[in-house]
């Protein structure tokens, strides 16, 4: 007889993330004492103890661990045959995941939202936002099933469809009181290196991170978020390259001052990428409304902007 239940792994997994039978009795809408009952079975049946209990909190043994290690191997794929097979029955997919780099503002996507509630409710909408390699790696590693604004080529290997809907153009700045900004002439590496840079953290978690334009053991503030970036660049708390489209008018508001550089970055192109070879009318709908004329100039229109943000750089 089978011990072990998709419940059972459930119940663990839950355990596991909440840390407690009462997080996971929370999350999974059950009343804690099935939560007790349903862990004891299984300790029961299977001979060997999942969870050491310390206090109000659990930790899972090293049979818990490797128990659970190869159980969310098991959920995933329960998980992926659901779809699979709501999906032949119906066309439409259980749920949706639509991935943006964090330099855009999910906001831009509010019609598209609205207007696919319009024509289905059978697929459930979800918005995910990563940063640079972060958006490549989420498709790759299934948490997205459609990228926009994917930054820069998509990894090697393939695997992937991809179409290029724009490009940024540069500028590097800081704020007027910042020492750079008194340098005359264009900054070179031994400049840069005697002050911190403001970076976006790449959101990646097995890619190799990118980082652009640093010099080696250079200081650097790493945020989440273009917006970020572009607040404490405002705020006089560091250095860095800002997209020509929200810089501009900082710029001309005398918030920011534009350096040269004797390495400046290049243009970025971004992308609409998705996997190859899958189909489900939720993402064929997507892919059809991202393809539409003025995508990017609508992601753009939710860059970082002065008006946002002037507050911070008083």
């Amino acid at each position: 007889m089978l011990r072990l239940s998709l419940e059972a792994l459930q119940i663990v997994d839950a355990i596991d993330r909440g840390g407690s039978f009462a997080a996971a009795a929370r999350e999974l809408f059950r009343v804690p004492s099935t939560i007790s009952y349903t862990v004891g079975k299984l300790e029961e049946e299977l001979g060997v103890q999942v969870f050491e209990r310390i206090g109000p909190r659990v930790e899972l043994t090293a049979a818990g661990r490797e128990l659970l290690k190869e159980g969310r191997y098991l959920l995933k794929a329960a998980g992926d045959l659901e779809q699979r097979v709501r999906r032949v029955a119906s066309g439409w997919e259980t749920e949706l995941a639509v991935g943006m780099d964090s330099m855009f503002s999910a906001q831009v996507l509010a019609d598209d939202v609205r207007a696919f509630y319009e024509v289905t409710q059978q697929t459930r909408l979800r918005l995910v936002q990563e940063a640079l390699g972060g958006s490549w790696e989420a498709l790759l590693d299934r948490r997205v099933d459609l990228v926009v604004g994917a930054p820069g080529d998509g990894p090697a290997g393939g695997g992937y469809v991809s179409q290029a809907i724009g490009q940024l153009k540069w500028v590097f700045a800081v704020a007027p009181g910042h020492p750079l900004a008194q340098v005359a002439g264009p900054l070179g590496r031994n400049d840069l290196q005697r002050h911190r840079a403001i970076v976006v953290a790449d959101s990646s978690r097995l890619l190799a991170p990118r980082t652009v334009g640093l010099v080696l053991g250079q200081d650097a503030l790493a945020v989440p978020t273009m917006q970020a970036k572009f607040d404490y660049q405002l705020a006089g708390m560091g250095f860095g390259f800002l997209p020509e489209r929200c810089a501009r008018q900082a710029i001309a508001a005398g918030l920011l001052v534009e350096k040269e550089v004797e390495e400046p970055k290049p243009e970025e192109t971004f992308y609409l990428a998705w996997r190859s070879g899958e189909s489900g009318a939720a993402l064929r709908w997507w892919q059809e409304r991202m393809a539409q004329p003025g995508l990017f100039d609508r992601l753009c229109l939710h860059l970082p902007s002065v008006a946002r943000d002037q507050g911070m750089s008083k």
